[in-house]
C-alpha cells in the first residue's frame, strides 16, 4: 500500500495527488491533439463481439481478451471471493476495450475520407495480463490516443511529428526515454504483412528504464482501413496510425525517478501548457 495509491490484483485507486498528476499529463497530451486538429471523442467501454471479430482481435490478442456476460437467471448467492463458474453466465456479446483506438476505426466504418482525419480519445482499458506490477502493469488502466486516418504519407507524418515531442517533453520531466522498435501482433502472421513488418517497424515504444513502455507510435498500414471499409477519395483503403500514452505508466516512471510528489507536480505543471 502507498500513501499515493492502492493497488490489488491489477486494479488501482489513485489518491488526490496522483489524480492531479494524471490530469496535468493528459492536459499536455490533449494540447498536442488540439495542435494537430484532432476531434475529441468518447466511446463506450465495451465493443461488440462481432466488431472485435471483424478486426481479427480474437486471432491476434486471445491472451488479453476480457469479455462481459450477463448472469443466468434466477440469480444465486455468490460466496465471498468466489469466481462465477461458466454455467452461471450467459452468452458474451461484448468485450472490454483493451486499446482506446479500436472504437475510432469502428466508428468510421464505411466512411470515405476526403483527406486525413484526426481523432483523440481516452479510455479505461482492460487486459488479461499474465502478471500485474503496481502502476507498471495493470488489469485496468487509462490510455490517451491521438489517431490519424488517411493517406499513408499523412499518417507517417503524424507519427514522425510526435517522436521528438514525446522525448523532449519527457526530458523536461527528468525522464530519459529510449525509442525502441516493438512487435505488433496484427502483423506477425505469415505472408506479406509479416515481411513488411520486418522491413519497416510498425510499432515503436517510448521506454523508460530499459523495460517500461509508457507510450507508443503505431502504424497499422491499411489493416483497419480494409477491415472497417474506410476509404480514401481514390477508392483505396485508408491508412491509420496512433500515438498512445499509458497514463498510469507515465506516473510510475515519474515516481521511480523522483522521490517527492510535490516536486513531480511542479515539474509537470511547468512543462504542461
Amino acid at each position: 500500500m502507498s500513501d499515493l495509491y492502492t493497488e490489488r490484483d491489477g486494479l488501482v485507486a489513485l489518491g488526490p495527488e496522483l489524480v492531479r498528476l494524471m490530469d496535468l499529463l493528459d492536459e499536455r497530451f490533449r494540447a498536442w491533439a488540439q495542435e494537430c486538429g484532432a476531434t475529441p471523442m468518447l466511446f463506450p467501454a465495451v465493443i461488440s463481439t462481432a466488431d472485435l471479430a471483424s478486426i481479427d482481435y480474437f486471432d491476434n490478442f486471445p491472451q488479453l481478451a476480457l469479455m462481459t456476460a450477463p448472469l443466468r437467471l434466477p440469480a444465486q448467492k455468490v460466496t465471498d471471493d468466489a469466481a462465477l463458474p461458466p454455467e452461471r453466465l450467459g452468452k458474451s456479446a461484448y468485450g472490454l476495450v483493451s486499446a482506446a483506438c479500436y472504437n475510432v476505426y469502428l466508428h468510421h466504418r464505411s466512411a470515405t475520407l476526403a483527406g486525413p482525419r484526426y481523432v483523440t480519445t481516452v479510455a479505461k482499458c482492460f487486459r488479461n495480463e499474465d502478471h500485474y506490477d503496481g502502476l507498471r502493469r495493470l488489469h485496468g488502466f487509462t490510455m490517451r490516443e491521438i489517431v490519424c486516418l488517411g493517406p499513408r504519407e499523412a499518417v507517417l507524418e503524424h507519427l514522425a511529428a510526435f517522436r521528438p515531442k514525446v522525448v523532449e517533453f519527457a526530458a523536461r520531466l527528468g525522464l530519459g526515454l529510449a525509442v525502441q522498435p516493438a512487435s505488433d501482433p496484427f502483423f506477425e502472421k505469415n505472408g506479406g504483412r509479416a515481411l513488411l513488418a520486418q522491413l519497416f517497424p510498425v510499432k515503436e515504444e517510448f521506454v523508460h528504464g530499459g523495460a517500461l513502455a509508457i507510450g507508443s507510435l503505431n502504424f497499422h498500414r491499411n489493416f483497419f482501413g480494409e477491415r472497417c471499409g474506410i476509404s480514401l477519395a481514390d477508392g483505396g483503403p485508408a491508412y491509420t496510425g496512433c500515438v498512445a500514452f499509458g497514463l498510469e505508466r507515465w506516473i510510475a516512471a515519474l515516481l521511480e525517478t523522483h522521490t517527492d510528489i510535490d516536486d513531480i507536480l511542479e515539474r509537470v505543471a511547468e512543462a504542461a501548457p
